[in-house]
């Protein structure tokens, strides 16, 4: 609704300005150049990049200084804070980095955003920049037809260049025009009421265009063609300061507790500098009269005096900030606490953001661990066993032995309520992410969506398990009960063994050895197929109970299958390319059957298929 209202409202305020004033136009369309020129730039980075401005995140997020860094550096080649601030978010609702590391990006990114007043008022306004637009354009336009994905991204960012530069040209013409009709300098306001109108007014503008960059970029300009005064102009600056947390805000509706959080802190980090800010203007205009002088700034240049301002009181906001970042992240979590959910409700994918493909990849990933957590506890109680049982530190034949009744949960029921919807929403999400990716990031979507499918098959073989899993588990035949009770104890160590590769997962050898489990279980397999035959022959087994058994054992090594594969995917936490080179090195189903046929040589045979 507050969106309409504000679209509706814009486009009055405009169509009222074009019919009143011609110039008024020159000066929209600036705007509106401007803002598709950092459309473009945006574009052009996250193509560009192909996920390494993501990757870079991931790196040099465990210092708080290096995520201070990151906000700086990043926000200064894309000159975009709200671009870094939704990237931040994105990462965090995905669990990649601390709310710590979020709000050191943030506070970065807000100083980071100074360079392009410098970059404006120090080249734009001083040549004619409209001159260099055009070639980029031209170039920029060219390469955006090619196919490279590189290419394409570079074509857009020089493109979007030229945007911005035209966009500033027109910018400029328009209040130099509007000069000579209108001088909006009689509308000036002093003193402290003066200070937060034009605040009010900045932060206004900046909610109406989404970037506070391009409010700084009109500012500016305003300011040089001397339609607006140099205290009006400052007031005008903190606003759009205060402002640009709007789109982070925006940003951070879809996103889950983690980045509302964030977006908190980009708030409170904005509304205390804005208030220092207007409390100390004028203080803090004597000390930018010394740094101009001891930069040899003019004393009349009041563009430059302005980025010098809006450095200073974003620089004395990250000082004031700093030590206060503990207390703020501890009061975030204790005030913006995590909604219960119901286990079926996504936790990650709603604060992914489709543009953001590593962070995207990353939420799937989660969610399908998520997903895996569900379908364990379905799994454990499939065995009649609990999975806190299961995964504690209590000998595990023992609370099988212990366990000798029948299982009365319905699976069917148990994976509609808890697994089927959070699958569906997981698949759904998968197949939206239809944008262009990298092989690898193809690659390990691809390898996420079968982990899922590995999951759900595994919950189909246990319920294929449970009627005689059940029914021989409680039977006083004690050969057929102690063969299904094995099955269930090699189920449950599976899971065990599972959660303590998943602890280990940036431990390569530990995902490895989780071929060891489906070795293992396909052994037994072959062990069981002897030892029925042995039972059958001394009469004590009928062929009929063995003939369901065996079945079983095949349905348990399957379920084993899955949850291995699905365990070589979802648990390692190293790097792409080492997760890639495990899976490459996993047994697939005849390396398997080999590496038993080599172990347990049987004369005149070389599988292991039962007769």
């Amino acid at each position: 609704m507050f969106k309409k209202v504000l679209l509706f409202t814009t486009l009055a305020i405009l169509a009222v300005g074009f019919w009143l004033s011609p110039d008024f136009k020159e000066i929209a369309a600036g705007v509106a150049i401007f803002l598709f020129g950092m459309l473009a730039l945006e574009k052009g980075f996250r193509s560009l990049t192909g996920g390494m401005l993501e990757s870079l995140l991931r790196k040099t997020t465990d210092k708080l200084w290096k995520s201070l860094s990151f906000g700086i550096v990043s926000t200064t080649l894309m000159q975009s804070s709200s671009l870094v601030s939704i990237i931040a978010i994105s990462f965090l609702s995905a669990g990649l980095i601390t709310l710590t590391a979020g709000v050191g990006i943030v506070f970065g990114a807000n100083l980071g955003t100074t360079t392009g007043a410098w970059l404006v008022a120090g080249f734009g306004l001083k040549v004619n920049i409209a001159a260099y637009a055009m070639p980029m354009l031209a170039f920029g336009i060219i390469l955006v037809f090619q196919k490279s994905r590189a290419t394409k991204g570079f074509g857009m960012i020089l493109g979007g260049l030229g945007f911005l530069f035209l966009g500033i040209h027109h910018m400029k013409e328009g209040f130099d025009a509007f000069r000579e009709t209108i001088d909006l300098t009689r509308f000036a306001v002093s003193g402290y009421p003066g200070v937060f109108l034009f605040a009010l007014i900045g932060l206004l503008a900046t909610v109406v265009m989404q970037s506070s960059h391009a409010t700084l970029v009109l500012i500016i300009t305003a300011l040089a063609a001397k339609q607006i005064t140099y205290e009006n102009a400052l007031a005008l600056a903190i606003g759009a300061n205060v402002g640009t947390t709007v789109t982070a805000i925006l940003g951070a509706i879809g996103a889950n507790v983690s980045g509302r959080r964030l977006a908190a802190a980009h708030l409170i980090f904005n509304l205390v500098t804005g208030l220092v800010a207007i409390g100390l203007i004028y203080k803090l205009t004597h000390v930018v009269d010394e740094i101009s002088v001891w930069l040899g700034i003019g004393k009349e240049d009041y563009t430059l005096k302005l980025a010098v301002f809006h450095s200073l009181f974003n620089a004395l906001g990250i000082l004031i900030m700093l030590p206060l970042i503990k207390p703020m992240v501890y009061f975030l979590e204790k005030g913006i606490r995590r909604k219960v959910r119901s286990a079926a409700q996504p936790r990650y994918l709603h604060g992914a953001k489709f543009g953001l493909l590593d962070a995207s990849i990353e939420a799937v990933r989660q969610e399908t661990l998520h997903l895996y957590d569900n379908a364990s506890d379905v799994i454990a109680k499939g065995l009649g066993l609990s999975l806190e049982e299961i995964l504690g530190d209590g000998d595990l034949e023992e609370i099988v032995r212990r366990k000798r009744k029948p299982i009365t949960i319905d699976i069917d029921e148990s994976y509609n309520e808890n697994v089927k919807g959070l699958y569906g929403d997981i698949v759904e999400f998968i197949s939206r992410l239809q944008t262009e990716m990298t092989p690898e990031q193809s690659s390990e979507l691809f390898s996420l969506r079968a982990a899922g499918h590995d999951i759900v098959e595994a919950i189909k073989g246990i319920k294929h398990l449970q009627k005689n899993l059940s029914h021989h588990v409680a039977s006083s035949q004690g050969e057929i009960r102690e063969e299904y009770e094995k099955l269930s104890l090699n189920l449950a160590t599976v899971l065990r063994v599972l959660d303590g590769v998943r602890q280990r997962g940036d431990d390569s050898s530990a995902i490895l050895s989780l071929d060891g489990l489906k070795l293992e279980m396909k052994q037994y397999d072959r062990d069981l197929s002897v030892r029925m035959g042995e039972l059958i022959r001394e009469d004590r087994i009928s062929p009929s109970v063995t003939i369901s058994l065996m079945n079983d054992s095949r349905y348990a090594y399957q379920v084993t299958k899955n949850l291995v594969e699905m365990g070589t995917v979802l648990f390692s936490t190293s790097e792409r390319s080492v997760r890639e080179a495990e899976m490459s090195v996993s047994l697939d189903e005849s390396e398997v059957a080999e590496a038993l046929a080599n172990a347990n040589p049987e004369p005149g045979s070389t599988t292991d298929e039962h007769p």
